[in-house]
């Protein structure tokens, strides 16, 4: 018996990427169905009600200071489209770390680990009418409530997946490297996709690029935790290999098209920034700005959440990029565990050396992240006159950033740690 489905994304602009990539996996693995894009939860629930498929799924995937606000909208969906054909699956980072929590909150289901070979898996038994204790990395309700795991999806080669389908609303950057080698105890990225990279062949990528200038797109960007890390497993950079990437890219591309590397949606470490490295990124990127990652200007601080590198090389960095005409924005998290005053009057002192050199200061505050070493750590307490430097900063045009917000953020998910123990047992279907 084959079952008609129905696939609903609550698409919204912030998760665009990771969406994209599963319509990207539904499409290569010939398992497209119905699908439609809900831009609100009112829309979403239209989608839902207008289906005349047998199941229909609606793909939720948020970042975890977003959860809370995606549990509201939830319900809004749920209130308006309330049907028994329906499953509601939340994926991304913040389902991986707390499938419970997420499962609570009021999905059916939640995709953990990487979601392209589960959401091909999921359609396909939903088509079957085939148990979902059989599609690999879910969680599911157990008639107790407990979210029950399931045996974890495989890690494929990125060369598996597209980034995007091959339909002209849905490109976007590619994603070059997923994985990241370098596990700072503050960032998801590790735990979500493995401490090693796996890079994106050049044939790959080219490919891309002329699926997007056949559809007379002229700008391509990329995704990766460390941009000039591509092509390595270790801490040097391998530029001959981001050289025959861009260079690959190039070719692909016509006369008036852009290639922008190691600017905004990924960033580059700072020992990474030689004139070597720069050299070859003017040769072939069109940006004027890259993005470093500093995060503090203690070495102290630094040094516990393992960054791998001190505040010399920041500075060291943010001389070079200017001198070889890129305009640095150099990112500091304020407030980090064990933060003291004089660890944050040093972040301060760097923050204003990097501006009167030429670097703009992305500015942002420590957020307790589900998944990460430092999920149940306490902020550090970040004062007035700090506050005030910041603030400084931004009036000058040198700093900018979203740390208020994050500070609200942050307090939602320390409260979400506290309810949600590390050490809880985890149920899977294995087991007895």
């Amino acid at each position: 018996m084959s079952v008609e489905v129905s696939v609903v994304v609550r698409y919204r602009r912030a998760v665009t990427y990771g969406v994209n990539a599963l319509l990207g996996a539904l499409e290569t693995a010939k398992a497209e169905c119905d699908l439609r894009l809900g831009t609100t939860p009112e829309e979403t629930a239209e989608h839902i009600a207008a289906s005349p498929a047998d199941r229909v799924l609606v793909l939720w995937s948020f970042y975890s200071p977003d959860a809370e606000a995606m549990a509201a909208e939830l319900a809004t969906v749920r209130a308006l489209a309330d049907d028994p054909r329906v499953l509601h699956i939340a994926g991304g980072v913040h389902a991986t770390a707390e499938p419970q929590q997420v499962i609570d909150a009021g999905w059916d289901l939640a995709a953990i680990g990487e979601g392209e070979p589960t959401i091909v898996a999921l359609v396909e038994a939903l088509r079957a009418d085939r148990p979902l204790t059989g599609v690999p990395g879910l969680a599911v309700r157990d008639g107790d409530g407990t979210a029950l795991r399931t045996p974890p999806a495989p890690q494929l080669p990125l060369d598996a997946f597209p980034s995007f389908p091959d339909r002209r609303r849905h490109f976007g950057p590619i994603e070059i490297t997923r994985g990241c080698a370098y596990t700072c105890r503050f960032c998801q990225t590790p735990f979500m996709f493995g401490g090693r990279f796996r890079h994106r062949g050049v044939d790959s990528v080219r490919e891309h690029v002329r699926r997007m200038a056949a559809h007379g797109l002229r700008d391509v960007r990329f995704i990766t935790p460390t941009s000039l890390s591509y092509g390595t497993q270790g801490p040097e950079p391998a530029l001959d290999a981001v050289e025959e990437l861009l260079a690959g890219v190039k070719e692909e591309l016509p006369a008036d098209g852009r290639v922008f590397f190691g600017s905004f949606p990924s960033e580059i470490r700072p020992e990474h920034v030689t004139p070597e490295a720069m050299r070859l990124l003017r040769r072939y990127v069109a940006n004027d700005n890259i993005i470093i990652g500093a995060q503090s200007g203690s070495d102290r601080v630094l040094a516990a959440a393992g960054r791998g590198h001190g505040s010399a090389p920041v500075r060291d960095a943010v001389r070079i990029a200017v001198e070889h005409g890129f305009r640095p924005n150099v990112d500091f998290i304020f407030g980090l565990p064990g933060e003291s005053p004089e660890d944050q009057d040093a972040s301060l002192r760097l923050a204003a050396d990097l501006a009167d050199l030429g670097a703009r200061i992305h500015t942002h505050t420590f957020m307790p992240l589900p998944g990460t070493p430092w999920r149940d750590a306490e902020p550090a307490f970040i004062p007035l006159a700090t506050m005030r430097e910041l603030d400084r900063l931004a009036q000058r045009g040198d700093a900018y950033g979203h740390w208020r917000k994050q500070a609200e953020h942050a307090a939602r998910l320390a409260e979400t740690a506290k309810a949600y123990p590390r050490r809880a047992r985890r149920r899977r279907t294995t087991d007895n």
